[in-house]
């Protein structure tokens, strides 16, 4: 017994010590600003040095893990939080509201996100055997899990590949299959191997969102899209709940309501112009459900994200 709790001192100063060297890398990299684009495909590195406002953002099929602070995600009515401890995972494009909780100049928010590569876990799974899964409960696209030392040394080498661009076309493949073999043996592997199992409800609905995504601004039937998910009406609209938190209308409603956004923020467009454009046919509702959903009308949110930009 005081072997185990000997063995668990150390495994948390080596935990300690490794997200302490993700923190340096992670702090070195971002020095000239919030976020660095790396020369590995996926792969970019966030800091900041002031919890954030809430922001609506699409997650697509990701892991984002922290080196030091806290992120806090709502996917509809539910609260994700990650931390060093806990990497946040999502399956499908999920349309979230996102905030950094824990970040000070002291202590900044450094963290990464690398997007998945959907087709390499599910090669992964044809040429290895693999452990059974942990048993997973809920078919939810996102979820947070443990961030164990092998997958916090497997982002270091990645990271550290940024020093020898030469290596990266070589090495980076071969260590980002070894964090997808992590992922797929870890607590939530169950959740990845659905992620990458062809007519797995995971990716029919995403062949939905895809369509979604992709003609937002049409009229939105159902049916349709419960064919193109190879479901019955009932039966794709409560996996695409299931997945997504949220109805496909509501889903239809955050791409409209974030792309009029897109077109007055970058392209100065006014509010009946970008409501017409993402398919309203009233500006009046548009105004309505673009308040509900960012807090304030349109006019008074572009003017203070333009203020905010100036200020940043």
């Amino acid at each position: 017994m005081k072997k185990d709790r000997e063995d668990r001192a150390e495994d948390m100063v080596e935990m300690k010590s490794a997200l302490e060297a993700l923190s340096r890398s992670i702090a070195r990299w971002t020095d000239a600003g919030d976020r660095f684009e790396t020369g590995i495909p996926g792969l970019s590195l966030h800091t900041r040095d002031a919890p954030s406002e809430p922001i609506s953002i699409l997650y697509e099929p990701r892991i984002c893990v922290v080196a030091q602070g806290a992120k806090r995600v709502l996917l509809g009515e539910e609260t994700y939080v990650y931390d060093p401890h806990h990497f946040l995972i999502t399956s499908v494009d999920l349309p979230t509201v996102v905030q950094v909780i824990e970040a000070s100049p002291a202590r900044p928010y450094l963290g990464l996100v690398l997007n998945l590569d959907l087709k390499e876990l599910s090669q992964l799974m044809l040429d290895s055997n693999l452990p059974s899964p942990r048993q997973q409960q809920s078919s939810r696209g996102m979820a947070t899990g443990e961030v164990t030392l092998p997958l916090v040394t497997a982002f270091q080498r990645l990271i550290d590949l940024m020093d020898n661009p030469e290596d990266i076309p070589i090495l980076a493949p071969v260590i980002q299959r070894e964090i997808s073999y992590r992922l797929l043996v870890g607590d939530q592997g169950a959740r990845f191997r659905q992620m990458a199992t062809a007519g797995s409800q995971s990716q029919q609905i995403a062949r939905a969102i895809h369509w979604l995504k992709s003609h937002f601004s049409q009229p939105l039937r159902i049916d349709d899209l419960a064919e193109k998910a190879h479901m019955s009406t009932s039966t794709f609209h409560h996996h695409f709940r299931a997945v997504t938190a949220m109805s496909p209308l509501q889903y239809q409603k955050w791409l409209r309501l974030s792309e009029a956004r897109r077109l007055m923020l970058t392209e100065n467009q006014d509010a009946a112009d970008a409501a017409f454009k993402v398919g309203y046919e009233s500006p009046s509702q548009f105004s309505r459900e673009y308040r509900r959903l960012f807090g304030i009308p349109p006019l008074r949110d572009v003017m203070k994200l333009r203020r905010m930009a100036v200020v940043e």
